[in-house]
């Protein structure tokens, strides 16, 4: 697992060992930096299910502003923390160690994110609990982009006002949502 472009361009990144995560696989993250790569600049980024970092720190090397990482494991925000600081991004990022409706309820109202990535552990609804509990929370930008990867069971619900876009990488589904201006 690596950073693919930008200013940390081939930084190899740690995961965590055994079967607690599920590192996003590369042609996944390929596809998904494709679709938005000219839409990355200055972007605030929540990863509410960080695992190694990836996908944030990908956003980071590729021009997005700031992230903040989330995980409910202590171990994975270790990984996470020297992931940051082997690619030179820990500066612009913030890591939490919380569960994912304890942070969205404890951030509600005082941050907004432009770029958010889901991608919590593979079950049917688990996604639009977390697309309800975020789109009441005052946490999405009004120009936010929510990347949820899935398997073909919890592929989200369409959300209301929403523009929604689906990819299918092997068995992996990556549905890209965006907020209606």
């Amino acid at each position: 697992m690596r950073i693919i472009t930008g200013t940390a361009r081939g930084t190899k990144l740690k995961t965590l060992e055994g079967r607690d995560t599920r590192p996003t696989t590369e042609i996944c993250k390929e596809g998904v930096f494709s679709a938005i790569q000219f839409e990355l600049h200055d972007r605030y980024v929540l990863d509410l299910f960080g695992g190694s970092g990836q996908m944030a720190l990908e956003a980071l090397s590729r021009g997005a502003e700031k992230a903040v990482i989330v995980d409910s494991s202590r171990a994975a925000c270790e990984i996470i923390k020297e992931n940051a600081q082997k690619t030179k991004l820990m500066k612009q990022c913030r890591v939490v160690t919380a569960d994912w409706k304890e942070y969205i309820r404890g951030a509600s109202g005082k941050e907004k994110f432009n770029l958010v990535f889901l991608d919590p552990p593979y079950q049917e609804g688990i996604l639009d609990e977390i697309l309800h509990r975020l789109s009441y929370s005052e946490l999405l930008a009004d120009d936010a982009i929510i990347v949820c990867e899935s398997d073909k069971d919890g592929i989200p619900n369409p959300i209301e006002s929403c523009t929604v876009k689906q990819y299918r990488y092997g068995k992996t589904f990556v549905t890209m949502i965006r907020k209606e201006i």
